[in-house]
């Protein structure tokens, strides 16, 4: 028996299947449009038709927005998106992304596979991206020398920053040659180091007028270039692969050359902005050193240094005095302890016992005898009394029974 599966599972299926499909993640599709309709929450709904069949297509409000064109019924276009299952009505329908015009619509299918191409590669990466310099001494120009971009882009160069100087770069920027140049002219800057800054780009025109900016060999080009590079292609509403890889997108020529660099008249403000701050701080130092001076100059010593002197001359008279006034008391109280040392020394002397009728008794090495027993028959004695010595033999000794003398 069959498995049974519910509405919701059948679509659900259905999505995933088309979902897993890679030639229906991206593709492009010619047909005729009918029952166009844009829906105040900014999606556009229509179909794509031809003689043999009808496609439903949605395209959402992002996308919407960068349509360069009004859509009406019957008009020829080609849509590209993804073909996918919408589950709730069970019905396939495509995605778009963008809709082009049928007959520009190759050149729109190619520069979307180039856009998505190099956006995979990261050549788009802001990472990427170099600052432009902020005075640039010399600003390159590749375009072509007989365009009027080229002139008004001189024109508002030398009005806004007359420091700078320009190289122009003259190559074709339409036609099947314009691609090489322009990038040769590229490396060319590159490889001499001809400019600090490189402005690319033309005039106005239609797609297949501004296609050279569209081509990889002047996108990689400009990847490579270590010199920072502006994007400077058409007008406001054309957008090139140029202006993607490029470090800055300028709306327009003039728009480029305005960004290239500053404004000398918001240099020449902020310059006599600096100079009166400047001013207003030395003003502000000059008014210190002055009060510091007059306060130098109000003080004693300098109004009359005779008195200052005299003044200090007191103060260190006075300071002597107190110097020598504290030598002699700590003279007097070391004199006074060294008495008081003295006389306890002198109480403590051996030649004051001998004054008291008291002898030391020493050997012949003079090794103090302390016990009779030192003292054998025959052997030579010094007595030291407190007037001199007397050298005695002893002739007999006698030790008191313990230790004590008989009385």
């Amino acid at each position: 028996m069959a498995t049974i599966l519910s509405v919701t599972q059948i679509n659900e299926y259905l999505r995933a299947k088309l979902d897993a499909d890679e030639n229906l993640a991206s593709v492009a599709v010619r047909g005729e449009l009918s029952n166009y309709k844009c829906y105040p929450s900014g999606h556009h709904y229509f179909t794509l038709k031809d003689e043999g069949g009808a496609l439903k297509c949605v395209m959402f409000k992002g996308s919407a927005l960068r349509l360069r064109f009004r859509p009406e019924n019957g008009m020829k276009v080609i849509a590209m998106g993804r073909i996918a299952v919408y589950p709730r009505d069970g019905a396939y329908q495509l995605y778009c992304v963008a809709l082009a015009l049928d007959g520009v619509g190759d050149l729109y299918a190619a520069f979307e596979r180039l856009k998505a191409k190099l956006a995979a590669q990261g050549l788009f990466d802001p990472a990427h991206k170099k600052p432009l310099p902020k005075y640039p001494g010399v600003i390159g120009i590749v375009t072509s020398s007989a365009g009027a971009a080229v002139h008004d882009m001189l024109r508002i160069l030398r009005k806004r920053y007359p420091l700078t100087r320009v190289r122009l770069l003259p190559v074709r920027v339409q036609g099947a040659e314009a691609p090489g140049e322009i990038a040769a002219a590229i490396r060319y800057a590159n490889r001499f180091h001809l400019a600090d800054l490189l402005i690319v780009g033309r005039g106005g025109g239609s797609m297949e007028d501004l296609w050279a900016f569209n081509e990889e060999v002047v996108a990689r080009a400009i990847y490579d270039s270590e010199i920072p590079v502006i994007s400077a292609v058409g007008h406001e509403p054309d957008v090139t692969i140029s202006d993607f890889v490029a470090d800055l997108r300028a709306a327009t020529p003039s728009n480029a050359a305005e960004l290239a660099v500053p404004d000398q008249a918001a240099l020449r403000q902020a310059l006599d902005s600096m100079a009166a701050a400047m001013a207003t701080a030395l003003s502000r130092q000059l008014k210190a050193a002055r009060r510091h001076f007059e306060t130098l100059a109000a003080s004693p010593a300098l109004r009359s240094p005779d008195a200052y002197l005299v003044q200090r001359r007191r103060a260190l008279a006075l300071l002597d005095s107190r110097l020598t006034a504290a030598q002699s008391r700590y003279v007097a109280a070391r004199r006074q302890r060294f008495v008081a040392l003295t006389a306890k020394l002198d109480a403590m002397s051996p030649l004051r016992v001998l004054a008291r009728g008291y002898a030391m008794v020493q050997e012949e090495d003079g090794t103090v005898l302390r016990s009779v027993r030192q003292a054998e028959p025959g052997k030579e004695l010094t007595l030291t009394v407190s007037d001199g010595r007397i050298t005695a033999a002893v002739t007999a000794r006698k030790e008191f029974s313990h230790g004590k003398q008989d009385l």
